[in-house]
């Protein structure tokens, strides 16, 4: 189908970009210039923002109870932005839906950024925060459902997160979630179809990919390291359920296509669903969209907490 006709008109309507060096103080600011007031946002039983004491350090969360219990299932959420945006305000709008969809107590990461904090130290953060969720008491975790979800490298490092606590015997994250996750940092056009299909006119560019990427790269995250691109990790064996969410119109959508199949033919249950006439970024800025705000329920019965 072709690209739904009000992130087309949306799309439209966007000044063209300004020439030179992508500056990532400027554009954090233009983010947060657009979150949502307090009393515009969704409201849950309880938003609460803490620090969580980890072995990474002190990493800002936000922790979202959609209603009162004893004890929660919980999902852990990364956000997206090249690894060098994004924040727990920008992301704010998506953690509550999957809060309210899905009934789990969700914990949001404000993981350090790229280019100030160099590699490892987002992912370092990410995972420090999960084996955090399992061992704090405080947070009344069930001992069942732990899973973790994010957009595009929030997805990335989902993918990186569940590697990491296989391989050191971590086995408490019982699903996967990834939304048009980015997963080969090796920008190669000759690689997948749809690096060429939808270069250009759908929001993200593929000639944008490697300029958005530069301060992860630069950091010291190598493309060929599989916890920087999680599609080159050999042996997927062993990882948790997965749920990979894919948009017709992405540059990144058979990557994270490709990794579902990897993950069946090795043997991980995992479910891709593509979104026809999506672009990148769609449960970010148009899960407002019905037929895209079906992908929070999409995760409920992924997660089986419908």
């Amino acid at each position: 189908m072709p690209l739904h006709p009000e992130i087309a008109t949306f799309l439209a309507g966007l000044p063209t970009p300004p020439e030179g060096p992508l500056d990532p103080v400027a554009m954090r600011a233009g983010d947060e210039a657009h979150v949502a007031s307090p009393e515009e946002r969704l409201p849950l039983h309880a938003v609460e923002d803490l620090t969580a004491r980890t072995a990474s350090g002190e990493v800002p969360v936000r922790i979202y109870t959609p209603a009162e219990a004893d004890r929660h299932g919980v999902l852990v959420y990364f956000h997206g932005g090249a690894f060098f945006l994004g924040s727990l305000n920008t992301h704010d709008h998506v953690a509550r839906s999957l809060a309210k969809e899905t009934g789990l107590k969700v914990v949001s990461v404000g993981f350090r950024l790229a280019p100030e904090a160099a590699f490892p130290a987002g992912l370092d953060d990410c995972y420090a925060v999960v084996r955090w969720v399992a061992e704090e008491e405080s947070l009344a975790w069930d001992g069942t459902t732990l899973a973790l979800a994010g957009d595009s490298s929030g997805g990335n490092l989902v993918a990186a997160v569940a590697a990491k606590a296989h391989d050191d015997g971590f086995d408490r994250i019982t699903h996967q979630i990834l939304y048009y996750p980015s997963l080969d940092l090796d920008f190669d056009v000759d690689r997948y179809a749809s690096l060429r299909e939808n270069a250009v006119g759908y929001g993200l560019e593929t000639a944008g990919l490697k300029p958005f990427n530069a301060f992860y790269i630069d950091s010291g995250a190598d493309p060929a390291d599989p916890l920087v691109s999680p599609i080159k990790r050999a042996d997927l064996t062993g990882l948790p359920p997965a749920l990979v969410v894919t948009a017709e119109y992405d540059p990144m959508r058979d990557e994270g296509e490709l990794y579902g199949r990897r993950l069946r033919e090795a043997g991980v249950e995992a479910k891709v669903s593509r979104y026809e006439g999506a672009g990148h970024g769609f449960v970010q800025h148009f899960s407002w969209i019905p037929e895209y705000h079906a992908v929070f329920a999409e995760t409920r019965d992924f997660l089986g907490r419908s």
